[in-house]
């Protein structure tokens, strides 16, 4: 791309993006697109959406709505202060089990669940991305479960969308109660036990290649302290989206005010239909 087309990014950029990035943002592109594009390989050339789950496709963290099916909607103080840093899964397995326990049977679960409302903007954004998918390929790696995640894309006809699911595995017991369990194991010191988004981006990515499908840009998109680690993957022509207001965009907006090295750009948003406009500019790019 030539500088200039790197501005005429910049005035379409100034209306979706926080300006207190776009000094630092602009450099990176500035830097990125000097750099030119991914040598082609052969096989497949596809640009990969990654997609966090909680608080991004869906407008709530999932894990914690399903506490409308407890007992006046809250758990005990003991239960609660049994959650240990770094160690969720675990707790939602006793969660789960306190539930189970309380009577509560898998139709419930899956109503509340399928309540959930979407993130704005994001049915559209998912619609534009099936009308696309031979430009886009499309993972979730989420720290929800399997059974949580089917039960919303099986409620809204999405899941057709996503090309893979990473999450933790989940299944209701011989005793009707859901149990969990880790996603795999890792020795990233920066994530929790049960799922380094991180090791399973690089994973699949490298898994990608082998098949012959090799990704000339990576858009992940995310809310969380938890997508922080895969972000460090993103190389010089990825980028990263935060949503506003949220952990991931206060982290990566404290990482460019300390002038921490990160390769990617950074486009945050607060509706789906945002990241629709980009999607669209980088097709045309």
């Amino acid at each position: 791309m030539s500088r200039a087309g790197v501005w005429e990014n910049e005035a379409w950029a100034r209306r979706v993006w926080p300006t207190d990035l776009l000094a630092g943002v602009f450099y990176q592109m500035i830097h990125r697109n000097n750099a030119g594009q991914p040598k082609s390989v052969s096989g497949t050339m596809k640009i990969l959406l990654v997609f966090d789950f909680d608080n991004t496709i869906i407008d709530d963290n999932s894990d914690t709505w399903i506490l409308q099916c407890a007992p006046e909607k809250k758990l005990p103080i003991e239960l609660q202060d049994s959650y240990k840093k770094g160690f969720w899964t675990e707790f939602m397995g006793r969660v789960f089990k306190y539930l189970g326990d309380e009577g509560v049977r898998e139709d419930e679960m899956k109503r509340a669940m399928t309540s959930m409302p979407f993130t704005p903007g994001m049915a559209e954004l998912l619609n534009f991305i099936r009308k696309n998918k031979n430009t886009f390929d499309c993972i979730i790696i989420s720290d929800s479960n399997s059974v949580f995640i089917d039960w919303v894309l099986e409620a809204t006809s999405f899941h057709d969308v996503f090309d893979k699911v990473f999450t933790n595995p989940a299944a209701f017991d011989s005793n009707g109660h859901l149990t969990v369990e880790k996603h795999h194991t890792h020795s990233c010191p920066r994530c929790p036990q049960n799922l380094c988004k991180n090791v399973v981006l690089v994973e699949f990515v490298g898994e990608q290649l082998q098949q012959g499908v090799n990704y000339t840009r990576i858009v992940y998109i995310g809310d969380g302290g938890n997508d922080v680690c895969p972000v460090t993957f993103l190389k010089k022509n990825d980028v990263a989206m935060p949503r506003k207001g949220y952990a991931l965009q206060k982290t990566l907006y404290r990482m460019c005010q300390n002038l921490e090295p990160m390769e990617s750009s950074v486009v945050s948003w607060s509706s789906g239909v945002e990241i629709i406009s980009y999607l669209q500019f980088l097709i045309k790019e």
